[in-house]
């Protein structure tokens, strides 16, 4: 079936982390495990990078739904200064 993803925008300052909540990326593929759903970091950020909180300094290429929900994903901004809007991919 179709894949839906929605996201929000959200605004950061050089050096800050944003956790990864189900207020800014939910997708759902119509099936009744939405847990299950695998995001992959097909182009990683230019100006951070997306991490696991268990290990803070450490880009992942992938998390799942689950890790969204549990607020266990954040992305961190890499304090480049004059970065413009970022969107992830």
């Amino acid at each position: 079936g179709d894949i839906v993803l929605l996201a929000k925008p959200v605004t950061l300052t050089e050096g800050d982390r944003v956790t990864l909540t189900t207020d800014v990326p939910v997708a759902t593929d119509g099936t009744s495990k939405p847990e299950k759903l695998l995001y992959a970091v097909s182009l990683p950020p230019v100006h951070g990078q997306i991490e696991h909180i268990n290990y803070p300094g450490v880009p992942i290429p992938s998390y799942r739904q689950l890790d969204v929900v549990a607020q266990k994903v954040s992305y961190v901004h890499d304090n480049s200064h004059g970065a413009g809007k970022e969107s992830l991919r």
